[in-house]
């Protein structure tokens, strides 16, 4: 049984990260809801996945989570932020964004406010504890059982938040490390351009960070 006891909610649960973080979380006994705009297809993309996943439309899933993963591509953040401003106040939001823009994904270009973390941090508010994580993970490596190497790095300007979040990585078979404030975000939301760049050019499956000379948990 996970020592986690907050009730999760992964918005975008039925898209490739979502759902990979969902079934990880859920697997090792967190209580998790996939959310997604059409309640129908969460519930019984929920069923199809199994391990005590519920499913349900992206507003009552918030509603009833402690913290909230938005895991949504950069050109649906806005609106779905916007959307569920008003349920998400008062809890942790872990945004997952980053702000590609196709088809040149291999350049860095930050949005205006500086960082998707940024953005968020406009929609949402101050009555939100935010905290940014899970930018440079291939999704398609976490929807497998295998160990994935690498970090993940967690942001936020709420150290106990983030140590959550940190938790969470781990709950997922991952190693959080802390980035430090919610401005550092820029710097991951930029690496992940980076990083498809790197898969491109040498054929890699899903390059990742690793941050080394931390010591060994």
């Amino acid at each position: 049984m996970s020592a986690i006891q907050e009730k999760i909610a992964v918005i975008g649960g039925t898209g490739h990260l979502g759902a990979a973080l969902a079934v990880r979380w859920a697997k090792a006994g967190l209580t998790v809801t996939l959310g997604s705009r059409d309640g129908a297809r969460a519930a019984s993309a929920a069923a199809a996945f199994g391990h005590g996943l519920t499913g349900a439309a992206n507003r009552v899933a918030a509603a009833g989570a402690d913290i909230v993963v938005i895991a949504v591509p950069f050109a649906a953040q806005e609106s779905t932020l916007a959307d569920l401003a008003d349920v998400l106040d008062g809890k942790i939001v872990v945004d997952t964004t980053v702000p590609l823009v196709p088809p040149k994904v291999m350049r860095v270009k930050l949005p205006e406010e500086g960082s998707a973390a940024a953005r968020a941090r406009r929609l949402l508010g101050e009555g939100v504890t935010l905290v940014s994580a899970f930018h440079n993970v291939a999704a398609h490596k976490l929807a497998t059982d295998e160990t994935v190497d690498c970090d993940v790095l967690v942001f936020g300007d709420d150290k106990d938040a983030r140590a959550r979040v940190v938790a969470l990585t781990k709950a997922a078979g991952l190693r959080g490390v802390h980035g430090g404030a919610l401005v550092n975000s820029a710097a991951a939301e930029a690496l992940t351009s980076i990083l498809i760049f790197i898969n491109r050019t040498y054929g890699a499956d899903g390059a990742g960070l690793r941050i080394t000379g931390l010591a060994a948990e």
